[in-house]
């Protein structure tokens, strides 16, 4: 195994906890976003630490795609099923279906955007006042311009120049009636902090992370998985690679990068070496210089 100073560790794990316990000690009805990906999985981790040995007080929230891969999903159920939490899954689809988000066409067709609905209306309708997120600062400059608190008005909308001071740790949760806020407990975490403390705290992730072989399209440069939801694009060949995930998501926007690093040492030794950001690697971030920025602006993470 390999020996790291990991002491800055344990500092954003007590910086993670402490933000945590404010969301529940601040709010009414706060809940917890939860992917099946590594950074919620961290946070959860993080979150039954804070309320050992009680459970986590709060339920915990999926926005289904319904693109998602198979071994997220199966991940996500068991893991709910042996911690005993309570998990809302909002589907995409169920918007689709009564109109408020409208399914789009071609071959670069995804539900990204389409999730921003989805989840403002799973927002509203179970009346959460705070949504805890894993988002990180590192992983893409829009996300670096939150804080901790990141308020939101009575239509979920996002004003980055609009956010409060977070001098000495003092966070501010007051809102008016309608509006709510999202929590970013990681936001001082990067990936390489993420997998170091995974590999320290032994917490299981989905295997997506670790290499395997599968049947892969290039699409514009970025290698997807060729599965049933990708549309087909003319001409295209698929061939099977040896891969892994940096990130996990959407199936048809969720890139992965060839590796043969299949435990957590080879992924850190992977990551340090990296020149690319892992979400280098998402389709959605590549339609417009500030794609990200734009969903949060409407109501996205």
């Amino acid at each position: 195994m390999i020996s790291y100073n990991l002491s800055h560790l344990r500092e954003l794990e007590a910086e993670g906890i402490y933000i945590i316990r404010e969301v529940a000690a601040q709010f009414e009805r706060p809940v917890l976003m939860f992917s099946g990906g590594k950074d919620s999985i961290t946070m959860l981790h993080l979150a039954r630490k804070a309320f050992y040995p009680g459970k986590v007080p709060f339920p915990l929230l999926h926005v289904d795609t319904g693109h998602n891969f198979p071994e997220t999903i199966a991940f996500r159920d068991k893991l709910m099923d042996d911690l005993g939490l309570k998990l809302i899954v909002a589907y995409v689809q169920d918007s689709i279906n009564k109109g408020s988000a409208v399914e789009e066409s071609g071959v670069n067709a995804s539900r990204i955007r389409l999730q921003t609905t989805t989840l403002l209306e799973a927002l509203e309708e179970n009346q959460f006042d705070a949504a805890l997120g894993g988002a990180r600062r590192d992983e893409e400059k829009a996300r670096a311009k939150e804080r901790f608190f990141s308020h939101r008005d009575e239509f979920g909308q996002w004003d980055p120049k609009n956010q409060r001071p977070e001098l000495w740790n003092l966070f501010n949760g007051r809102k008016n009636f309608g509006e709510h806020f999202r929590v970013f407990p990681l936001s001082n975490w990067t990936e390489m902090d993420i997998w170091q403390y995974i590999l320290l705290e032994k917490v299981d992730i989905p295997n997506l992370y670790f290499a395997h072989k599968r049947e892969m399209v290039d699409r514009n440069g970025i290698f997807l998985y060729k599965s049933d939801v990708l549309p087909d694009k003319e001409g295209e060949v698929s061939k099977e690679m040896l891969v892994r995930f940096r990130t996990i998501g959407d199936m048809t926007s969720t890139g992965a990068v060839e590796s043969d690093a299949d435990n957590l040492e080879k992924i850190i030794e992977e990551v340090a070496a990296a020149r690319k950001t892992e979400r280098g690697g998402r389709a959605d971030d590549k339609r417009s210089e500030t794609s990200m920025e734009d969903r949060k602006k409407e109501g996205y993470f």
